[in-house]
């Protein structure tokens, strides 16, 4: 059995990953799907101080209390900047971290720096200009390649804006992240915003897995998704070195 947390991107929510964490308590497996804060069932806590610290700080505190180990961590888009500040605080809890579609940072790097220019553009003028000048709207869902309207009627009343501070926020490493074996799976079948991402994995020998389907994998390919990362699960023993499949 493997302890699964499973970290949301922007807009969404802990249930977002329903569909992915059926399968896997099925396989037995124990799953952890918080909601950070600000978003969501938990849009009530939403400030302009909610920043990158405060979501790390949510899944840390989980770790934490619930004495969590042998962890493996999935991060879902933005959640790829919680993943690898939290397995750097907390790096003998974690035995994977998994990015799906989701940023690849290093020390000092912003997840605003991580966007292809153009998206980056669009985020911070529709935070200036549509979110008070510190929230992110929510897209349009076939922009991030969710098409089934049955798909789009469950996530729309759910998502709420996102936080733009967590975007500007710096991570802030020690280097300890570093011994925590990592995989990289891109979503192919969308605008793949998250290429350079995906090419930034390999170059540290990272393997990645291809799921051909939108950035909402979670939504759209939960099965598929659900058997890749249990089988990533079978490949991470303790102790093994980052790179290793």
């Amino acid at each position: 059995m493997t302890t699964f947390v499973l970290v949301h991107g922007a807009w969404h929510g802990g249930w977002c990953w329903d569909r992915v964490a059926a399968p896997l308590r099925a396989a037995g497996h124990e799953v952890h799907a918080p909601t950070l804060t600000g978003l969501s069932e938990r849009a009530h806590l939403l400030s302009p101080m909610v920043g990158l610290d405060t979501h790390v700080e949510d899944v840390v505190r989980l770790i934490d209390v619930l004495g969590l180990t042998d962890v493996v961590l999935v991060g879902h888009s933005y959640a790829g900047q919680v993943v690898t500040a939290v397995a750097d605080r907390r790096p003998g809890a974690i035995a994977r971290r998994v990015y799906l579609d989701a940023f690849v940072g290093a020390d000092g790097e912003a997840a605003r720096d991580l966007l292809p220019e153009t998206v980056e553009h669009h985020w911070a003028e529709s935070a200036a200009e549509q979110g008070f000048g510190w929230l992110v709207p929510v897209r349009r869902l076939s922009v991030l390649g969710v098409t089934e309207q049955a798909d789009v009627d469950w996530l729309t009343p759910k998502l709420t804006p996102h936080p733009w501070k967590t975007y500007t926020d710096p991570l802030r490493l020690t280097g300890a992240v570093d011994g925590v074996p990592a995989a990289f799976v891109e979503c192919t079948d969308w605008m793949r915003v998250f290429a350079a991402q995906a090419d930034r994995a390999r170059a540290r020998g990272w393997p990645v897995h291809e799921l051909h389907t939108g950035h909402e994998a979670m939504v759209t390919a939960a099965g598929e998704l659900a058997e890749l990362l249990d089988r990533l699960a079978q490949r991470a023993p303790a102790g093994t070195t980052t790179g290793e499949a």
